[in-house]
């Protein structure tokens, strides 16, 4: 099966290359001049379009997209309409009633809709959601992932849209419901209105809560998601791709219990050759992505809510 991929810039020209190593990469659509240039140079077998209009004229079965976030929700539409198969980058769109509106059209022509949500086909994570279904910490009280850098500074999304669609995600797959509650706080100091640093907390029927961290203005590269449970603690460091347990707990008379760590899991694939074979397998198969449109839905809600907050609504 070939997929027609729609962007090749920053990250669509990694979507490219990965279909390409997957022998499925059928054309590309391409605004840009110069970097249809480029490609041409490294896929000359691949057809090469000025434009996703003539691209979504061709017959083939799917579509891959990844142009900015602004773009997703008319590209996606146009190319359901079509009868295509799709293939998102995050977020689906901006607005949860127009990802709702995808989600559902999608259903209704019995198309595949799937959001690259990437961290999702981490093998670590995907591991610590069946370490956590085993019941292996206890009661999971709390989640906090922290996604921590120095730039890169975006001028129109906050950081929140620009760094934590997906940890929204894992924290919303890792829970297992859509969250009760939303708060979100922000600060803005290198341009008005455009936050830097965002926490948002999400409270959950479990009663437990997960918080996010997100910052583009910090010291240090962090990149970690912290599960604590009843009887055990979990920490996933995204960069050296380890999960290490720590038997730490507060036991009787609230005094603190540590019997030590260990790493649990370490190594990593490749998720967006995971991811893009997951889409192809769905396509082929008929099968619901991990990553479906209703899930996007979710993420975008609570994207929505956070930023409706931050902005004093």
């Amino acid at each position: 099966m070939k997929v027609g991929l729609i962007g090749a810039g920053d990250w669509g020209k990694n979507i490219a290359r990965t279909l390409h190593g997957l022998g499925a990469l059928g054309a590309i659509a391409e605004v840009s001049e110069d970097l249809r240039g480029q490609l041409r140079e490294l896929y000359p077998e691949v057809p090469l379009y000025e434009d996703h209009c003539a691209l979504l004229k061709s017959d083939l079965p799917a579509v891959a997209i990844a142009t900015p976030a602004a773009t997703h929700f008319a590209l996606t539409q146009q190319a359901l309409e079509r009868g295509k198969h799709v293939f998102v980058e995050k977020p689906l769109a901006l607005r949860k009633d127009e990802a709702q509106s995808l989600a559902d059209l999608a259903q209704a022509r019995g198309l595949v809709l799937m959001v690259g949500h990437l961290l999702l086909y981490q093998p670590a994570v995907r591991w610590i959601k069946d370490y956590l279904g085993a019941g292996a910490l206890g009661a999971v009280w709390g989640l906090h992932q922290e996604r921590l850098n120095l730039g890169t500074v975006r001028t129109v999304e906050n950081v929140l849209w620009s760094l934590g669609v997906h940890d929204v995600a894992v924290l919303l797959n890792l829970a297992g419901h859509s969250p009760t509650g939303i708060q979100a706080s922000a600060q803005d100091v290198l341009q008005s209105g455009i936050a830097d640093d965002v926490c948002v907390h999400l409270a959950f029927p479990s009663k437990a809560c997960a918080h996010i961290h997100v910052s583009w203005l910090w010291p240090e590269k962090r990149r970690r998601l912290t599960v604590i449970g009843s009887e055990a603690m979990l920490v996933y460091d995204e960069i050296a791709q380890t999960v290490t347990r720590h038997a730490k707990r507060i036991g009787e008379n609230l005094r603190p219990e540590n019997e030590g760590e260990e790493v649990v899991f370490q190594g990593s694939a490749q998720p967006l050759t995971l991811e893009m074979e997951h889409f192809l397998a769905c396509v082929q198969q008929g099968r619901r992505p991990l990553t479906d449109g209703t899930s996007a839905v979710e993420v975008v809600g609570v994207l929505e809510e956070a930023t409706r907050q931050l902005e004093g609504g």
